[in-house]
């Protein structure tokens, strides 16, 4: 079975101090110790991304960090760019046992995964990577449905990002207008709110891209502006609209659950320790090449256009009726899709953090 969500609460503004104690915790608790002569448990852990994407740097410290919190008992051994592991099946794979760990995208999965790919688009008026993390961890909490979607593997991190706007090649969106007959890459939940707008929109795996923009395939891609070089997409676009778009959390670390099973119950314990750290590893790393891609993008030309307020307040208001439409329309898989947005909505405050007690 999946792990469990962290448990429901008033998440956010409370975070450093959970992580504090979870440090204080470990700092009080031994290593696991393995008997005298054992070899250390190996696991092997795939990634469609480079060493030196900004996902990898903080995949590289959570491994850090089950090497040292185990005493040395418990390796990772990474296998990187795709190798081991494809974009498109690797929930598929990690559940046949492929390698032991992986990185998941189930908001790109066609079937199996309906809520979860839906309730990316329940983000309206979520600010932070922590925010939308939190809010992830509630909604699960809340439905077995995310489980079932779940089954067979363990989850062992929850990833959120910054904010995108709109990346395109050959002429700059100033406008929601000049949407209108473009192809443009987006998320599963944001094709109908471009399809309404008269773009032209796909859903591919972030990794083809690159090869997408060069090649004139689209137009453009709904992508925050770190991708300018951590996907070097400043090599095949030229523009950048400062459209605020909402972006959702999703599972996005995952192991086996039958190599769980085999795991010792200390082995079991370091990893589940590691999962805060791995959330608090991605997020860092996302501001950080948040960062440098806006540095890249200004000094290598890249024009920054806006768009007026009125027309954001359009784009809102469209994003929002969408997740209504897109909630109603899981009902078709017997999931109310309903329910779990509503929670959403209860659960964001009006300065976008994260209250997820049930309300009277």
């Amino acid at each position: 079975m999946p792990h469990p969500p962290v448990r429901a609460g008033v998440y956010v503004g409370r975070i450093a101090g959970l992580l504090l104690s979870i440090a204080a915790i470990v700092g009080c608790t031994r290593a696991p110790e393995a008997p005298a002569g054992a070899a250390p448990v190996v696991l092997v852990y795939a990634t469609p991304y480079s060493p030196a994407h900004p996902f990898s740097r903080a995949d590289r410290r959570w491994m850090d960090f089950v090497e040292r919190r185990s005493g040395g008992t418990l390796r990772i051994q990474p296998s990187w760019s795709g190798a081991l592991l494809s974009s498109e099946h690797s929930m598929l794979e990690l559940r046949h046992g492929v390698v032991d760990i992986g990185l998941i995208t189930p908001i790109y999965v066609k079937g199996g995964a309906h809520l979860i790919r839906i309730q990316s688009g329940f983000y309206a008026g979520v600010r932070s990577i922590e925010e939308q993390v939190a809010l992830y961890h509630c909604l699960a909490a809340g439905n077995p449905q995310f489980d079932r979607e779940l089954e067979g593997l363990v989850v062992l991190g929850v990833q959120g990002g910054s904010l995108p706007g709109v990346i395109t090649r050959d002429r700059p969106v100033r406008s929601l207008a000049d949407l209108k007959g473009m192809r443009l890459r987006a998320p599963t939940e944001l094709l109908p709110v471009l399809r309404e707008l008269g773009a032209d929109p796909v859903n591919m795996p972030m990794g083809d891209v690159y090869s997408a923009l060069a090649k004139g395939v689209i137009d453009g891609v709904i992508a925050p502006e770190d991708t300018f070089q951590s996907l070097h997409f400043v090599e095949v676009a030229h523009f950048f609209t400062a459209l605020q778009v909402p972006r959702g959390a999703y599972p996005a670390r995952a192991m086996g659950a039958t190599r769980w099973r085999q795991l010792s119950k200390a082995h079991q314990a370091v990893l589940e320790e590691g999962i805060p750290v791995w959330e608090k590893a991605l997020a860092e790393e996302n501001r950080l090449a948040l960062t440098a891609g806006q540095k890249l993008a200004q000094k290598s030309g890249v024009l920054t256009t806006t768009i007026s307020p009125a027309e954001q307040a359009e784009f809102d208001r469209i994003y929002r009726q969408q997740a209504q439409n897109n909630a109603a329309l899981l009902d078709r898989y017997g999931i109310d899709g309903r329910s779990v947005l509503a929670r959403a909505q209860a659960s964001i405050r009006p300065d976008g953090s994260i209250d997820c007690r049930e309300k009277d």
